[in-house]
């Protein structure tokens, strides 16, 4: 599965630091994360809310743009591997610089930068989301909103919030999504993974995404679903963070193959990768023993995904080219 070329849409970039890279910050600045880590050294959480704490101390030791430099290259090189050649990355400001733009933009070029060194290697091509965090708050949202606005452009692309799914509602966050989407940048919002369908449809009717983070919940509605695959709607799937985090007992009674089965556009990502011991590769060959899934149904998801990016035409009619060359 590593040889087939990938794209990733929803992938928290914090998330994907691996437990060694983070162990290795810390070290640098003596900081003791060792409560984060099992005796394998692997991160160690219990239940969702639990997952949440560790994953914000294990970003604790992000400090400066040079740290998300270092992430960034790490990230991407982990990314080749795996056969990714277009992924789009969650990132917040609250985390690069605490919501102040000029700190802001200093984080983003720095992310830029080692993105574009990597590009110009021959490895996968990177763009950034803009990520309010839920559990923050909405007026803590609006911080991050300005400062995708400002620096919306070639590498910042989208806008749409991640965090605690059970905290407040999507049209407590209007005012950002309508800050974002005027500023020219596509819209998408977690929903649909802890809470029901109706936190899909009101982050359709009330934020007006057009790509809905995990929405695997989506299966519990008929009228949803046959919705959601009339108006296009993408879900960026991630199998191996729902049944990692308990969503669904395992990998054969993940709702993609149905929701697949039922029209609705679906992609496959990873989410926050090494907190979830998966990969995309691990995610492929998971879905091919639970679905049966061939060679053939992951270039179909691919194109999906190609479709469904932010990225300008360009950039996308180079990834399709890459996904067709592969195909003959």
């Amino acid at each position: 599965m590593k040889s087939l070329p990938k794209i990733e849409l929803h992938l928290h970039l914090e998330g994907a630091a691996q437990p060694g890279f983070v162990r290795a910050l810390a070290a640098d600045k003596h900081v003791d994360l060792s409560g984060i880590f099992d005796e394998r050294g692997a991160y160690a959480y219990d239940g969702f809310v639990d997952f949440l704490r560790v994953y914000e101390a294990a970003t604790s030791v992000l400090e400066s743009p040079e740290d998300y430099a270092r992430l960034t290259t790490s990230v991407l090189e982990g990314l080749a591997e795996h056969g990714v050649i277009y992924a789009e990355t969650f990132v917040s400001p609250d985390f690069c610089g605490g919501g102040d733009l000029a700190a802001w933009r200093d984080y983003l070029a720095a992310m830029q930068e080692a993105s574009a060194a990597i590009e110009a290697q021959g490895g996968p091509i990177l763009k950034g989301i803009v990520t309010p965090i839920r559990h923050f708050g909405p007026e803590r949202a609006k911080a991050p909103a300005m400062c995708a606005a400002e620096t919306a452009g070639d590498w910042i692309v989208g806008f749409g919030m991640g965090g605690d799914e059970n905290r407040g509602h999507p049209r407590d966050f209007t005012w950002a999504f309508d800050c974002a989407r005027e500023a020219g940048l596509r819209l998408t919002n977690h929903a649909g993974e802890w809470r029901g369908p109706s936190s899909i449809r009101e982050s359709i009717e009330d934020l007006g995404v057009e790509r809905i983070g995990h929405g695997v919940r989506a299966i519990e509605d008929p009228a949803l679903v046959d919705y959601l695959a009339a108006a296009g709607i993408v879900l960026e799937v991630c199998p191996g963070s729902n049944v990692a985090l308990g969503v669904y007992p395992d990998w054969n009674a993940h709702p993609i193959a149905k929701l697949r089965d039922a029209g609705v556009k679906v992609t496959v990502s990873t989410d926050d990768p090494p907190f979830f011991h998966t990969t995309m590769s691990h995610e492929y060959a998971r879905l091919a023993d639970a679905f049966g899934w061939t060679e053939e149904d992951f270039a179909a998801l691919n194109r999906v995904a190609a479709e469904a990016a932010f990225c300008d035409e360009t950039t996308r009619s180079a990834i399709l080219k890459k996904l067709e060359e592969a195909d003959v």
